[in-house]
């Protein structure tokens, strides 16, 4: 079998992140009024977001306060999240593709235990012309940024070498996909946390903005407060009564940061 060389596959950096919005929260008219109609009250809400009602269905539950208290759902809502009362907020169910991060950034993603993932498998995915991801602090200095690009070159040298040696060593296994995925499942573990990884993430309204406001924080890491950034901007369109109370600030570095005055909602 003849492998690709890094000279015929230049290495290729990504220097972005991208989130894709996928799936958001349907709701059932039909049932929320058939509920309404069995319990005797009546309720209008002014938005056509999905989690936001749900969040206001909820939310009025608790105290059965259909038709009363407060008239508009901006104004529900941020009762809510100005008490803390964000158990409400988990009802809202959103679906993200993530690109253009790095191994590392998953990483971190994965200890948010209230999202869900699913992610690309280096067991069964071909990693020989894969990209990576530079972080902005060697990407600015060019020394460093020889050397990082050297280890990373070095590394898809070595990952090329072990799948070709690995598919020669498994000739006896007659089942080409089986012998691959054991060719690479061994040769990974010489790949970098750089490497480029995608993931398909499933999260409340109330896991996103624990989210937002660790990750986006001027504390976090580089690469996934970027993401934590994007994140906010779709969910501020997708679902604003929820998440404008967050605001985007700039650092004086020049990257972005997320800030809310409720925080542990």
């Amino acid at each position: 079998m003849e492998t690709a060389t890094v000279e015929s596959n230049p290495l290729e950096i990504v220097r972005e992140p991208k989130v894709y919005l996928v799936g958001r929260q349907v709701v059932s008219d039909p049932d929320i009024q058939r509920f309404l109609a069995d319990e005797g009250v009546t309720w209008q809400t002014d938005t056509e977001v999905g989690a936001e009602r749900l969040a206001e269905i909820a939310g009025r539950v608790c105290y059965m306060s259909y038709g009363k208290g407060r008239k508009t759902n901006e104004d529900f809502i941020q009762h809510i999240i100005e008490v803390g009362h964000g158990s409400v907020l988990e009802h809202g169910v959103w679906s993200f593709l993530i690109t253009g991060v790095s191994r590392s950034f998953t990483h971190e993603l994965i200890r948010h235990r209230h999202f869900s993932y699913s992610q690309l498998s280096q067991r069964y995915v071909d990693e020989s012309d894969s990209d990576y991801i530079e972080p902005d602090v060697i990407a600015n200095d060019p020394e460093l940024h020889a050397v990082w690009a050297e280890a990373v070159n070095a590394a898809r040298t070595g990952y090329d070498k072990l799948v070709a040696g690995l598919e020669a060593k498994f000739t006896d296994v007659t089942d080409k996909t089986l012998r691959r995925k054991m060719a690479r499942q061994a040769a990974r573990s010489v790949l970098p946390n750089a490497t480029e990884t995608k993931i398909f993430v499933t999260a409340n309204g109330r896991a996103l903005r624990h989210f937002i406001e660790l990750r986006g924080s001027e504390h976090a890491d580089v690469e996934i407060r970027k993401v934590a950034v994007e994140v906010l901007r779709i969910m501020q369109k997708e679902a604003p009564n929820m998440f404008l109370d967050y605001q985007i600030v700039p650092l004086p570095d020049g990257s972005l940061s997320t800030h809310t005055e409720h925080i542990k909602v």
